[in-house]
């Protein structure tokens, strides 16, 4: 278990640029990055018990949130 944020722009150091090109240019890009931003700050706070939750819910989370990554690094592959 992790209690540091998953910020895209640390997991992705190297494409900082080109995520802000995707934000502003593409709106599916701009709804994943809204999503994952939204879902990591609630893993954040269930894995810190600021807002502790079921163990299954929390699983849950990291697994979408995971998915969410994905999308992001392929879209940022394929840009």
């Amino acid at each position: 278990m992790s209690h540091v944020p998953h910020e895209l722009a640390e997991d992705f150091p190297n494409q900082v640029d080109k995520i802000h090109e995707l934000k502003v240019s593409n709106n599916h890009f701009a709804e994943l990055m809204e999503e994952y931003h939204r879902i990591n700050r609630e893993v954040h706070r269930a894995e810190t018990n600021v807002e502790p939750v079921e163990q299954l819910a929390e699983v849950e989370m990291r697994k979408r949130r995971a998915a969410l990554k994905d999308e992001i690094a392929r879209m940022l592959a394929e840009a």
